[in-house]
């Protein structure tokens, strides 16, 4: 298993937290007032340029309503933790989409196996 770097775990990490902030229809200056911190922290974790302690991801995890493992798993490269990830996104969707994305998935598989 490769080695993860700090700062390539930082950069996922926040992302993640980005796409969650956005997704939960908050400003980085809304999580800030919440976290009671200023927003330039936001950003910069959200850049990737300081890494938020165990706590902080706690309470990350509470302002945008999701399991402290969601804001973890994108920078993982293990394959249980990236199937958990595409679980959690296949929850989101229909069962009609969610049979076109495991459709997709498979003939992606099938054709990258092969090459």
């Amino acid at each position: 298993m490769k080695k993860l770097r700090t700062s390539e775990v930082a950069k996922s990490v926040g992302r993640s937290i980005a796409e969650h902030r956005q997704l939960a229809g908050l400003t980085q200056e809304e999580v800030a007032e919440r976290l009671d911190i200023g927003h330039e922290a936001v950003s910069r974790m959200e850049r990737g340029l300081i890494v938020p302690t165990v706590a902080r991801l706690i309470e990350l995890a509470d302002i945008f309503n999701c399991d402290i493992t969601t804001l973890l798993l994108q920078s993982s490269d293990r394959p249980s933790d990236q199937a958990q990830s595409i679980a959690q996104q296949l929850e989101l969707l229909s069962a009609s989409d969610r049979e076109l994305v495991l459709g997709l998935l498979t003939s992606l598989t099938r054709r990258l196996s092969i090459a």
